[in-house]
């Protein structure tokens, strides 16, 4: 995430920059959120779930609040990939024995096996596969992570080739940290991929919660760009495989046949619309209800 309790300030893609106050662990929510003991549904997921580039409440996790009336926490962030959001949903909800969520919704898009490619460079992430117990206490060490992602945010104006500890400790924007290495269509999807899905379905299974996986497909797949379908269908049937909650929302929004591109910023390579993310929040929200 990003740092807490400030003014957040990310891309414009919508012809305005997102703004909003972070919440006291650097995540895109009222904070009040974090009051609640027991939440309908919690969120994990990169930039689409973060909410890039709309403003609340447009982002997915407020359409599904004002849609169902009930408590959503937003875990996502820009650039996580499967393994940062996997620790992300183990320190803040696994090892946090104050909350529970009746919910677990993994937004996910096909960029994100190459973030999973390079997070397993990491032996710190990979600690997370090796003992489902294994934590870095984020939720206690709050003002220190506050104090060295301060002085950071500073340097990387200067240093950005640089790689550094904190992104690791709050485990922040890993992905764009390291250049990509192989082409879209070179990729094959890591063993690690099904081992940090089924240990989701166990865990949430072990926590009462349901787990969904939600596919979002990578926008490059209506913009006419080097799309790899070959690696879509591999995430489809390895979900299936699992016997996990599968919401495919380029199969919803195919549907009815509309101009899809009109969901995204003047109709453009890019995130989501607040049409778009309205849209698919509801298609989300039909999903698990």
């Amino acid at each position: 995430s990003g740092v807490s309790n400030s003014k957040t300030i990310y891309q414009n893609e919508n012809g305005y920059y997102m703004i909003y106050d972070s919440d006291r662990f650097g995540f895109n929510n009222p904070d009040y959120e974090w009051d609640n003991k027991e939440v309908d549904s919690i969120l994990i997921g990169d930039s689409f779930t973060h909410g890039a580039s709309v403003n609340r409440p447009n982002d997915i996790a407020s359409v599904l609040r004002n849609i169902s009336g009930k408590s959503i926490l937003n875990l996502g962030y820009s650039a996580n990939g499967p393994l940062i959001e996997y620790g992300a949903i183990n320190e803040y909800l696994f090892q946090n024995n104050d909350l529970t969520a009746k919910n677990i919704i993994w937004l996910f898009t096909d960029n994100d096996i190459q973030g999973l490619i390079y997070e397993l460079e990491s032996d710190l992430l990979k600690k997370y596969l090796q003992n489902k117990n294994f934590s870095q206490n984020l939720i206690s060490q709050q003002n220190r992570v506050d104090q060295i992602a301060n002085k950071e945010i500073i340097k990387t104006k200067y240093e950005t080739k640089r790689f550094y500890f904190f992104r690791f400790l709050k485990l922040y924007e890993l992905r764009n940290s390291i250049v990509f290495k192989q082409k879209y269509n070179d990729i094959r999807i890591p063993s690690e991929f099904t081992e940090i899905l089924s240990n989701m379905k166990k865990l949430s299974q072990e926590n009462n919660s349901n787990f969904y996986f939600v596919y979002i497909p990578d926008p490059m797949m209506y913009f006419g760009r080097n799309f790899n379908y070959e690696l879509r269908d591999q995430i489809i049937k390895i979900v299936e495989d699992l016997d996990i909650n599968l919401i495919d929302i380029h199969l919803e929004l195919s549907k009815n046949n509309e101009n899809i591109k009109k969901l995204y910023p003047f109709q453009l390579l890019g995130h989501y619309n607040v049409a778009g993310y309205k849209k698919v929040s509801k298609i989300i929200f039909d999903g698990i209800n």
